[in-house]
């Protein structure tokens, strides 16, 4: 009897799929990727197991079409992991697993670059006899003085010239990319301080073992040092080490970090700026390598001899996805730890309430680093510019611009901050009050003055700049707020001559963070002007004035996590002043500066605050002493998506301890032609909270009419 197997197909049905196995029996194993026919199409999936019989009556099953040989099958570590977010993110176990994989692995096109690179051996680099042929001696030569030619080894890859070097023994093919010439070693890292010392004294015993340590430690305390030392050890016991960060701009700088630390030591980086072939490659290589170096998505890289995961700055919202699969690469990576028995640092100055209620409780190890590193550096002072009493020139005031004119004499430099890119927030009619809206979204165009266009930062739609008003004819419309592309022309005006670099996503590509540093380090900037993408892990020791712009909106915002966010926020950015024997200044202008934010923030206690915001919390039940799951749902009209909600919301089974909220629209109510509405279900036990769901999933799916999209994301942070 011919076998039958189970197969995880990408698809929104939670469930998995039965094919006969056909004559590829004998290659069908747990993680082997498969093509198969499903309705009118072919598709990859993942086999998950095998049955003695369908449970599909009436049907005769299809078969497998092929075996994709020539690609790894997700090892089973990955599987189990998977297996975990299906159940705990309620979403298909087959969507799941085809989104851990590199685009171009869940092509069935064969992939032909599975070794994709040519090093030369031991045997090849000794001295003594040599190819005969010409073309051959010349690419042995080319190997051994240039390994990281990646381009021209590749193309040769097929050549008889490689082929020859390899029966040889002069050379071999390596998933792995071959390492160029240690860098020449640095300078000896200082002695660990007292405080990292004391840190380490607790993780080098914890190796082997799963815990999860919260690294709580002032910007600037070395909390990277204290990684790249377990680390260390980690890889001295033949172990690999996964480091997940929150922005691809940390990588460049990160990785050059740990490669001078460690010569000769195999990395891989993942993260969604890579092409498709080099993320590919890496995610092969991962394997293999040791240390892995990504953004969320390595989360999920196979990784056979996992002995730690680092999540650092834990508490960035980066770390949860917010479409397709919503889980949080930082909950998943202390599922993986667990599963894999190995200590988890969770690190940041700033904690989320979340993690940091658990290192209150007991659940976690706090660990704390109170000092900066550098005996000289002193956290910088913080003082407040109230925008009731001076006024300000396009965000700009000036007591701000005196800062940046002195700081700009020492031959120092400063970072402004606004977390908004573009020339200005929108483009306004002085006679009608008209505000360029977005006509896909509940939001406004942003006036984007250098491309001569404006744009929507949600849905992507943009469109040329009117020459007058489209409601009352009027030509002179204005800016209406300031963007850093309008802060950064400012700057220009006040600060003639001086080397403004401007940072948001409008300015960079991965490739040119590389670029920025060393640009940064080589004196050639005087002052930088960005966004978030600013605030998190640079270390530039010349940056002695930090600059912050436009805070207010979040003090008042109507959701519950956005002074926690904001603070998060100011402290990282406040943290890149004066990390090294200069002295740091931070200015903020707010029009609020008794806010009690602001006081805890002039004393770097996050401690206190994070205690007033947890208490703050309890008394309203909300996270952490609430779980959360919310229901979205997006339809061409908004009595389509709340009809939805609330029909789900009928089905709810009764639970006690369980609350179901009324179904409302959600908080940005239209993006990209849809009207989006959401459903609040909470439970102070995730346990109840996640059997209701178990429950009540499968209801939700026999609901019509449809909306054209619904999703539940566990544990939200954006409402």
């Amino acid at each position: 009897m011919t076998p039958i197997v189970q197969v995880g197909l990408d698809t929104p049905l939670d469930r998995l799929f039965d094919y006969s196995a056909g004559e590829a029996a004998a290659d069908l194993a747990p993680g082997r990727l498969v093509e198969v026919p499903f309705g009118r199409t072919r598709q990859v999936g993942v086999v998950l197991g095998s049955l003695a019989e369908t449970a599909v009556d009436g049907i005769k099953l299809r078969t497998i079409l092929r075996v994709l040989d020539d690609r790894p099958a997700l090892a089973p570590e990955v599987l189990r992991l998977a297996r975990f977010c299906a159940d705990y993110y309620h979403y298909p176990l087959g969507a799941v697993l085809l989104a851990t994989l590199p685009p171009r692995l869940k092509n069935a096109t064969p992939y032909l670059a599975d070794t994709p690179w040519l090093v030369v051996t031991a045997l090849g680099r000794a001295e003594g006899p040599a190819p005969r042929a010409r073309a051959q001696h010349a690419l042995l030569e080319a190997l051994r003085e240039a390994p990281q030619a990646r381009a021209y080894l590749r193309a040769i890859k097929q050549g008889r010239h490689a082929a020859a070097l390899v029966a040889a023994g002069w050379a071999e093919w390596t998933r792995l990319p071959p390492e160029a010439e240690p860098p020449p070693e640095g300078p000896r890292p200082a002695p660990a301080t007292a405080e990292q010392q004391a840190a380490l004294d607790v993780l080098l015993p914890t190796l082997g073992e799963f815990a999860v340590h919260l690294v709580h430690g002032v910007t600037g305390s070395g909390k990277t040092e204290l990684y790249l030392r377990v680390i260390d050890a980690v890889l001295a016991a033949g172990r690999q080490a996964l480091v997940l960060i929150p922005e691809i701009a940390l990588t460049p700088q990160l990785e050059g970090h740990f490669r001078a630390r460690f010569p000769g030591r195999r990395f891989a980086t993942l993260h969604s700026g890579l092409a498709e072939a080099a993320r590919t490659e890496n995610w092969l290589a991962a394997a293999d390598c040791d240390v892995l170096l990504g953004t969320r998505l390595a989360v999920f890289a196979p990784l056979p001899r996992l002995g730690l995961i680092v999540v650092d700055e834990e508490h960035d919202t980066s770390f949860k996805q917010q479409d397709g699969l919503r889980y949080s690469a930082r909950d998943v990576a202390i599922a993986r730890g667990k599963q894999a028995g190995v200590p988890v640092l969770l690190g940041s100055a700033t904690p989320s309430l979340e993690s940091y209620a658990q290192a209150r409780s007991g659940r976690y190890r706090l660990l704390e680093l109170r000092q900066r590193a550098i005996a000289a550096a002193r956290l910088p002072e913080i003082e407040l510019v109230d925008l009731r009493h001076v006024p300000q020139e396009n965000g700009l005031t000036a007591p701000a611009l005196a800062a940046l004119h002195a700081t700009l004499a020492r031959g120092e430099q400063s970072l402004v901050f606004l977390n908004r890119r573009g020339y200005a927030p929108a483009l306004y009619c002085p006679s009608c009050a008209w505000v360029s809206p977005c006509p896909h979204c509940s939001a406004r165009l942003v006036l984007h003055r250098g491309a001569q266009r404006l744009k929507c930062h949600h849905c992507g739609f943009e469109t040329r700049i009117p020459s007058a008003c489209p409601d009352c004819g009027e030509p002179d419309l204005k800016p209406l707020g300031q963007g850093t592309q309008r802060v950064e022309e400012t700057l220009a005006t006040h600060l003639p001559g001086a080397r403004i670099r401007r940072i948001d996503r409008d300015t960079m590509r991965p490739r040119a963070w590389a670029e920025l540093g060393t640009a940064v380090h080589g004196g050639e900037v005087d002052v930088l002007v960005g966004t978030q993408m600013l605030a998190k892990g640079h270390d530039f020791p010349n940056v002695t004035l930090a600059l912050i712009l436009d805070t207010d909106g979040a003090l008042y915002s109507p959701d519950f996590r956005a002074t926690e966010r904001l603070f998060a926020q100011l402290m990282q950015v406040a943290g890149r002043a004066g990390r090294a024997e200069k002295p740091g200044r931070v200015l903020i202008q707010t029009a609020f500066p008794d806010h009690p934010l602001f006081r805890h923030l002039q004393r770097h206690d996050y401690a206190a605050y994070a205690r007033e915001l947890l208490a703050e919390r309890k008394q309203l039940e909300l996270p952490p002493y609430t779980r959360q799951i919310l229901v979205r749902a997006e339809a061409t009209t908004m009595d389509a998506a709340l009809a939805f909600l609330r029909r789900a919301a009928a089905l709810a089974p009764d639970a006690p301890g369980v609350s179901v909220f009324a179904a409302t629209p959600a908080p940005m109510a239209r993006v990209a032609k849809l009207e989006r509405a959401q459903l609040l279900i909470q439970s102070p036990s995730r346990a109840a909270l996640q059997a209701f769901v178990r429950d009540w999933r499968p209801r939700l799916e026999t609901i019509r009419p449809r909306p054209a999209r619904w999703s539940l994301d566990v544990d939200p942070l954006v409402f």
